[in-house]
């Protein structure tokens, strides 16, 4: 298990639609404990494969839903429906650093996906968990959480989502591989 690094605002994979995974084998056994590695290193809830650079439909969550209660998944060919309720909370993003902004999710969702050993999984997530999820369905489709912003934000914003599309990193911000994290 390792830590990858996590692709940034501008890296051109994070715009693109992330593919069905056809195989539940040892390398995707692999790519869900290094996400999870990784997720953890960068202190993030939710990590997208495409955000490590690999284009399948893979996701990793683990989100506190209670105190010292948390709830972990890996969710493989996610798929959401049954989308209810309204909500805004305020989102960041592993690939978008040092930019938090209100974003508006619905407040219950219907995830049906695979395990990372195959097993269906049909649930309901809701608050918190249910964001986290659609943030990182998004990623597997292109769509990052500054597109669900109005035109005026994402104006307000565009200096600094250029700076990092430019490869600069917020004053201060340390990716865990910088700070001798890793493997």
């Amino acid at each position: 298990m390792s830590v990858r690094p996590v692709r940034v605002y501008g890296d051109p994979v994070l715009r693109q639609r992330a593919l069905s995974v056809e195989d539940l084998d040892d390398t995707l056994r692999q790519l869900v404990a290094d996400m999870r590695d990784t997720m953890r290193a960068y202190r993030g809830v939710g990590l997208a494969a495409n955000q490590v650079g690999v284009l399948q439909r893979v996701v990793v969550v683990e989100v506190p839903v209670a105190e010292e209660q948390t709830v972990a998944l890996t969710l493989i060919n996610p798929e959401l429906s049954e989308a209810t309720g309204s909500g805004i909370s305020e989102e960041g993003c592993l690939s978008i650093p040092g930019i938090y902004e209100d974003v508006r999710r619905a407040q219950h969702v219907r995830v049906r996906a695979l395990d990372a050993e195959g097993k269906a999984l049909d649930f309901t997530a809701e608050g918190y968990l249910a964001c986290v999820v659609q943030h990182e369905v998004d990623h597997l489709n292109g769509v990052l959480f500054v597109d669900r912003l109005s035109m005026l934000k994402r104006q307000f914003l565009r200096r600094a989502l250029d700076a990092l599309a430019r490869g600069e990193l917020p004053e201060g911000y340390s990716p865990p591989l910088a700070r001798g994290g890793g493997a």
